[in-house]
Parts: C-alpha cells; structure tokens; sequence
C-alpha cells in the first residue's frame, strides 16, 4: 500500500507566491528562464535554474551552479521570502486551465515505495538528467521540483479533499502569467490528515509517476549516496497526488531532420505500404483517434492510418508511438533509439501544432509527426505490466509551480 505523510514545506509568504512560483526547471532552457526571472528578485528560477546568475558561458551542470542555487536558497530565506511550515502538514494544490480543474494532494512519498514498485514506473530515465538533479538536491538540501504522481481515484479521499476546499480558507490563489490559476490549502488539522494518510496506506495499492521520473529516480539515488548520514528527511520525496479521473494527457509530437536518404516523394511512397494515406490540406491535421497521425512535410499535412498487421494489441504494441517507431522512424528513417538520437526531437502538445510546421518551414527540421495522446489507462496497463513506454510519450497539463512548497532533507 502507499505510504505518504504530511511534511513541513518551506514555502513563500502568501504576498509573495505569485513573484516566487515558476514553472519547472525541466521545461525551460537557461535563456528563457534568465528572461523568465529578469527584474524579479524573488523569483524560484534562481534556485531550480541558478545558472541565470553566473556568467552566460559557464556550463549548468557545473559545480558552481549547485553551489549558487544553495547560496540563493539561503538568502530567500534570509530576506524571509521563504519560510518553514511550523508543523507536518498535508497541502491541497488546485488548478484551473482554460476553464478545466484538478486538484491534487502534495505530501512526502516513501523512497522505500519508489524502489519496491509501489509507486510505479512507466518510462527509462537518462544517467545525465539525473545526474543533474542529485547534484541539485545534494548540494542545496532541497527537493524543488514536484513529482506528479496519479492514483486510481477514491471517493473517501475526493470527500475530504473538497470538503476542505469548500470550508476552508485558501493560503495562495492566483492567475500567473499564462492565465493558469493555482490555489493552495493547508491541511493542518491532525485528525483529517491521519484520515488521509490512513486511506492510501489501507486502500491505495499503489501510484503512478506521471510525470518526474528523473525527479523521484534522484531522491532515491541521493538517499544511497548519504548512506548511513541519510537524515529521515531523505527517506521521502516531494509529490502531489492526483486521482486518475481529474488527469488529461495531451500529444507529445515529433519532428525529425532529415529523410533518411529518400526524397519526399518516395517516403510517402514506402509510408503507403504501413499507412492509408490522405492528403489533408494547409491547415494543421491532429489525430482523432488511435491509429491515426499527422505527418507535416513540404508545406503539406497528410493523415495517416495504420494498417491492420502494422501493430500488436499489448499494452506497448498497442501505443501510437510505438506503431510510429516500429513503422516509420525505425524501419523508414533508421532512429532506432529515440532517447539517444540526435536527428529526432519532441514536440509538448501545449505548444501547438503550429509549432511542427515553424520547426519544418525553418529548414531545421524535415518532417513533423503528430499522434493521438496516450490515455492514462494506457499509462496504468504498462506500468502494472511492468513494462516502459517509448520516451517522450506522455505530456500533462496544467504544471505544478516550482516554489509554493519546497521539501527540505537535511533535518
């Protein structure tokens, strides 16, 4: 069963939330993040993306970086930007996007679940992402950035949730700059948080990382690393947690540089023994279903629509991403390795398809694949079948701020 626990957040002083929180350090280069932060002092970007205050030529994985975010964490807690949570306390984290909500849960997680598949996997992780990261909460004591972790929901825990959300008053709420809402409730009430922590620890078998494997893969690896002068507060790592039904995925979309030695005439060619092919129009095709993808090349945007033999019905053979990987990018444009391959890069549906054709028309890029979202039931079969999903297959939005409650682990 799911072990969680209230936990002592070092969060900003509620005046200050909207200037403090930032959007994760993962979804930013140093460039944006630098003008992201430009002319706020109190913005979390000088501590998730610290680089932004050193020199422009030095590297971010150097060790001055790690050093620096420390030195920023100290002083926003100096300036009393920052400040600790005076007891354990669960926290009820709400977003609204275009008009949609979802609420999650932000709690500690058990490192212990993490490495006994209680909270389970569903993609590989890169040795030098998460190299970054232990180095980040190693060097600064902080987990700053969120994992993003589902359940299957449960109506005991919807019930206390919102009856907290409706009688009680909210210590954030506000609309940051890209016109997504976040409100924040503390639970600081013993009994409803031990109800809480009973319900997953009696009838929450497990979790699902959805987003943060590098994240939750570092905790664990830092925990290791301190051995035997691992404090308790290095057992746990920083989560929210959201019921399944509250979830949407959107596309995750690819663009590749080049054809891999065929012309665009007899990629289609070849493409027309695997797909059903239909010339769409100028405007931007997005999937309606399963099976089906746009392909955007030469100004135009065609619908594909894999054939039948062209795929398995197991959890993974299933995926449109792998069809697109066993049929196109593999078989047709020799990517065999998605995660290493330089010729291939990854799309979030959040930026459009209109961003496909920009990284076409640009020359930079040959083609633009886009492909219907990945469910998270989808998600939930590989991860209980024990297997991984291709990388990049999953994109969810809303995201949670950097910032509003950070989890310290030297104490």
């Amino acid at each position: 069963m799911a072990i969680i626990k209230p936990f002592r957040a070092l969060r900003p002083q509620p005046q200050l939330a909207k200037q403090v929180a930032s959007r994760p350090y993962d979804v930013l280069t140093g460039a944006e993040a630098k003008t992201e932060a430009q002319g706020n002092h109190s913005s979390f970007l000088h501590i998730t993306k610290s680089e932004i205050d050193l020199p422009e030529n030095i590297d971010p994985h150097d060790a001055s970086v790690y050093e620096q975010a420390k030195e920023n964490l100290a002083a926003f807690i100096q300036r009393d930007i920052l400040f600790r949570e005076s007891k354990e306390c669960y926290y009820i984290y709400r977003l609204i996007m275009n008009g949609r909500e979802q609420t999650g849960l932000v709690c500690v997680s058990s490192v212990d679940d993490y490495e006994n598949d209680i909270i389970k996997k569903h993609e590989f992780t890169r040795p030098e992402k998460e190299q970054d990261r232990i180095n980040h909460i190693k060097t600064s004591g902080a987990q700053t950035g969120n994992v993003f972790l589902a359940y299957r929901n449960h109506n005991g825990i919807d019930a206390i949730i919102n009856k907290w959300k409706e009688t009680k008053s909210s210590v954030y709420d506000f609309v940051a700059d890209d016109g997504i809402q976040h409100t924040v409730w503390i639970v600081n009430d013993d009994d409803t948080a031990e109800q809480i922590t009973s319900f997953f620890d009696k009838e929450i078998p497990c979790t699902y990382i959805a987003d943060g494997h590098h994240r939750a893969a570092s905790a664990a690896k830092v925990r290791k690393a301190l051995g035997a002068s691992a404090t308790e507060g290095a057992d746990y790592f920083l989560t929210t947690l959201f019921p399944s039904n509250q979830l949407q995925i959107m596309d995750y979309n690819r663009v590749v540089k080049d054809l891999n030695g065929l012309t665009p005439k007899s990629f289609i060619k070849e493409l027309s023994k695997q797909f059903t092919i239909e010339l769409i129009s100028k405007e931007p095709y997005r999937p309606e279903t399963i099976h089906t993808f746009g392909l955007y090349m030469d100004k135009n945007w065609y619908k594909l629509t894999a054939k039948e033999g062209t795929y398995t019905t197991d959890p993974i053979g299933v995926l449109d991403i792998t069809i697109l990987q066993n049929n196109v990018l593999d078989k047709l444009l020799g990517i065999k390795d998605q995660r290493t391959d330089k010729r291939i890069d990854f799309v979030g549906g959040i930026r459009g398809l209109r961003e496909l054709e920009k990284r076409v028309d640009s020359g930079e890029m040959a083609v633009a694949f886009s492909l219907y979202p990945v469910t998270i039931e989808q998600l939930f079969d590989i991860a209980d079948s024990g297997n991984v999903m291709p990388p990049k297959s999953t994109w969810f939005e809303p995201k949670l701020r950097d910032g509003l409650l950070t989890h310290l682990i030297y104490e």
